[in-house]
């Protein structure tokens, strides 16, 4: 793997908050408490919160990773002391020189520095950020396979309490005859082409340059009797099947991945990723606000006036729910725990607004018991427009 593009101008150390010398734990608990802190379902409608999130994730996602995390420290290093140290040149960095006495490419990216030993030096910068075999002779990272997005839609209620759905994936998946080795013997050699290191050199006159061997791949392994299945690949397309936990309290538009679900790399090769992107359909009952459920439930007006309890839907069982002698049309009432479900077993709460509902067909009793309570309201000073502003 050669250095990202965007390390040039990240400085993923500052984004999680931690040295240079900080420890793989201290970069994983800082990482869980700025993921828990800035989460977008904690922060609905917060751009600021959701680039924190972004940026802490990205920086863990490089710096978790005891290989990637030595490849961006060699490139950080090369970076602070200029480049290569030379001016004069352009296109590169630091600025190359191009006449061949300055000093000669192919030490830099493919072999071995002159007077030197196997680390050090330029060559040993180059071979741990770009992976490209100096002196030491290290084989390229292998490729892996190519990560795969796919969309599902989900209830509403599917998405708030977690669900499992089946899925069917079309790419490239491992070779059942050889087992995704390529090989009938399920052996390999060394590649001739690249001597086992992955690159191909080529020279262009007074440069030397690197490229991914295109005999191997890259892996630096070659096989000498190819699957008459896959032809030497050890991967084929097929359809295949299977089974997705969507976990609880997913938003709309989120992605869930799935590492090492994607497809099949060649050769026996890690995977790709999957990635499952979640549509949520709106529901006809509950709307969302982060963790907490929103429900409005009609009322009658004896039942504010009076006070009562009624039943509540939630995302399980009916709930019964006190309103208050005196309840204002409108009021929200919250019920704890009765949300959306939160990792490490909590809920968020259910919100429940009273809707007072009119009658609108009225019997004669009725309607005789309502006019005598309404000549009563009056009789007992009751004005429902006393200082009101159309009153004034």
């Amino acid at each position: 793997m050669s250095a990202k593009p965007e390390w040039a101008d990240k400085d993923y150390y500052a984004d999680l908050g931690v040295s240079s010398s900080a420890s793989a734990d201290e970069i994983k608990r800082t990482y869980r408490k700025l993921a828990r802190e800035n989460h977008p379902d904690t922060n609905p409608d917060n751009p600021e919160a959701l680039e924190r999130f972004k940026r802490a994730a990205e920086a863990y996602d490089t710096l978790s990773d005891p290989d990637e995390r030595k490849e961006y420290d060699n490139f950080r290093k090369m970076v602070r002391s200029g480049g290569f140290g030379r001016s004069g040149g352009a296109g590169f960095p630091g600025g190359f020189r191009s006449t061949q006495e300055d000093f000669d490419l192919s030490d830099i990216f493919g072999g071995r520095a002159s007077g030197q030993g196997d680390s050090g030096g330029f060559g040993d910068i180059f071979g741990g950020v770009f992976n490209r075999g100096g002196g030491g002779g290290r084989a390229a990272r292998p490729s892996r396979g190519a990560d795969v997005e796919t969309e599902v839609t989900l209830e509403f209620r599917e998405a708030a309490k977690g669900t499992t759905i089946p899925l069917q994936l079309s790419g490239e998946a491992p070779c059942t005859t050889c087992h995704g080795s390529g090989s009938k013997s399920g052996k390999t050699t060394t590649c001739s082409n690249c001597g086992g290191t992955g690159f191909a050199s080529e020279n262009r006159g007074a440069f030397a340059f690197s490229s991914p061997c295109t005999v191997c791949g890259g892996s630096g392994r070659a096989v000498t009797d190819p699957c008459d299945d896959c032809k030497g690949q050890g991967t084929v397309h097929r359809t295949r099947s299977i089974t997705v936990r969507i976990p609880a309290g997913v938003i709309d538009g989120q992605k869930v991945r799935l590492a090492g679900q994607g497809e099949a790399g060649p050769n026996g090769t890690p995977s790709g990723d999957l990635f499952v992107k979640v549509k949520v359909k709106p529901d006809k009952v509950f709307t969302r606000e982060g963790d907490d459920l929103h429900v409005t439930v009609p009322v009658s007006f004896a039942e504010l006036t009076l006070g009562d309890t009624i039943n509540v839907p939630t995302l399980d069982a009916p709930v019964r729910v006190k309103v208050p002698a005196g309840t204002p049309d409108g009021r929200t009432l919250r019920v704890r725990g009765r949300g959306v479900p939160k990792r490490g077993g909590t809920a968020g709460d259910l919100m429940v607004t009273v809707q007072v509902k009119v009658p609108t067909n009225l019997d004669a009793a009725a309607s005789s018991a309502l006019r005598t309570y309404a000549q009563a309201e009056k009789e007992s000073g009751f004005n429902p427009r006393a200082g009101w502003a159309g009153n004034a």
